[in-house]
C-alpha cells in the first residue's frame, strides 16, 4: 500500500495552483500536526496495522513544515503501520527551503527520496508563475541535496507556459539534464478556473496555452530524456533504471493508497473515498466513541476506471 500525506500550507500560493493548499495559516501548523498524527493512528487501527511500501509528503510544501515534524510523523507511520525496510519516503520541497541544515534535516528524519519543485530555468518564467526562487536557487538547492546525501532526487519541470519558446524549453531541459537527477516529472501547465492565471487569461493579460507548441515539448521531451537514458515509464515521468518513483507506480497500476489529510484521496479495494477539504477540518474535535477520525470519509460506490495501458501509449508496463 501507498500512503500519501497532504500537507496544506504554503508561504506563497502559486497563481496557476488550485490544489487544497493555502497560505497565511501558520497558526494551523501545529493544530494540523495533532489532529494529523491522530488520523494515522485511527487509520492504522482501522486496517489492522497494514504494510506500507511507499510514503509520498505532498501539499502544499511539506518543506515548510517547521523542523522535526516530519520525523514526528514519520514516527506515527511507523508505530501505526508496518512499513516496509525498503520503503519509499519522498518529499516535495521548494527550492527556497533547501539550504544545507534543512537537506540534512530531512534526509535525518528519514526521509529517503526528495521532489524538488524547479518548474522553471528561466527567471522570467519562473516570476509568471510566482514561484518564490530564481535559477540559481533551484540548482543550488540540488547541488545542496547532494552535498547532504540524498542519492535519489526527482527534479519538477512545466512546460507549455504562457510566452514560452520551444528554444527557452529546449534549454531549460538540457540545463536540467547536466544535473544528472536521478528521475524527472515534466507537467504541462493547465489553466484551471477560479485561479489568479485564470482570471488574467480571461482578462487578455496573458495568452492561453498553445496546446500544439505544448506537444511539440513534450515530443522533444521524449527523444531528449531517452537520449540522456532516462526510462520512459509513466506519461509524465522519467527515471534512471531501477528508480522509477514506487508511489507514482502505485497510483500508475492501479495499486491501493491511503491519503492522510484534508483533502487527501484514497483507494482501498474498489472504494474511493476522501477526507473533508478545508484546512479548518484538521484542527483537534473531542472524540465521539472509537471509530472518530479528525477527518471523516465520504465513501463513493463508484468503480474506479482502470488507467490506460501504458504499452498502447509507447510506454513499457511493469
Amino acid at each position: 500500500m501507498g500512503l500519501y500525506v497532504h500537507v496544506p500550507f504554503c508561504k506563497t500560493k502559486c497563481p496557476y495552483c488550485d490544489f487544497n493548499t493555502y497560505q497565511g495559516i501558520e497558526n494551523l501548523i501545529e493544530p494540523f500536526l495533532h489532529a494529523l498524527i491522530t488520523e494515522i493512528e485511527c487509520w492504522g487501527k482501522t486496517l489492522t496495522y497494514p504494510l506500507v511500501k511507499s510514503v509520498f509528503f505532498g501539499g502544499g510544501t511539506p518543506s515548510y513544515l517547521p523542523q522535526g515534524y516530519i520525523e514526528q510523523i514519520l514516527l506515527a507511520i511507523q508505530s501505526s503501520f508496518q512499513v516496509s525496510p525498503d520503503a519509499e519516503i519522498s518529499i516535495e520541497a521548494n527550492p527556497g527551503d533547501l539550504d544545507a541544515a534543512a537537506c540534512v534535516s530531512i534526509l535525518k528524519q528519514g526521509v529517503t527520496r526528495l521532489s524538488i519543485g524547479v518548474q522553471s530555468l528561466d527567471n522570467d518564467l519562473l516570476n509568471l508563475l510566482g514561484r518564490r526562487h530564481h535559477a540559481s536557487d533551484a540548482v543550488n538547492a540540488f547541488q545542496t541535496a547532494r552535498q547532504a546525501g540524498f542519492n535519489n532526487v526527482n527534479l519538477d519541470l512545466m512546460y507549455g507556459l504562457p510566452n514560452q519558446s520551444i528554444e527557452q524549453w529546449r534549454k531549460t531541459l538540457s540545463s536540467l539534464i547536466d544535473l544528472t537527477p536521478e528521475h524527472i516529472s515534466l507537467y504541462a501547465l493547465t489553466i484551471e478556473e477560479g485561479t489568479p492565471m485564470h482570471r488574467w487569461s480571461t482578462e487578455g493579460k496573458i495568452p492561453e496555452p498553445d496546446s500544439d507548441l505544448a506537444a511539440d515539448m513534450y515530443q522533444h521531451a521524449r527523444k531528449t530524456l531517452a537520449t540522456a537514458g532516462y526510462h520512459h515509464y509513466e506519461i509524465s515521468n522519467w527515471s534512471i533504471p531501477k528508480l522509477e518513483c514506487k508511489h507514482n507506480l502505485v497510483y500508475w497500476q492501479n495499486g491501493p493508497y491511503l491519503g492522510v489529510g484534508p483533502g487527501a484521496h484514497s483507494r482501498l479495494g474498489n472504494w474511493l473515498f476522501w477526507s473533508v477539504l478545508h484546512h479548518e477540518t484538521t484542527t483537534p474535535k473531542p472524540p465521539i466513541g472509537k471509530r472518530w477520525c479528525p477527518t471523516h470519509p465520504r465513501f463513493s460506490r463508484i468503480r474506479p476506471r482502470k488507467c490506460p495501458n501504458p504499452g498502447r501509449l509507447g510506454i513499457p508496463n511493469h
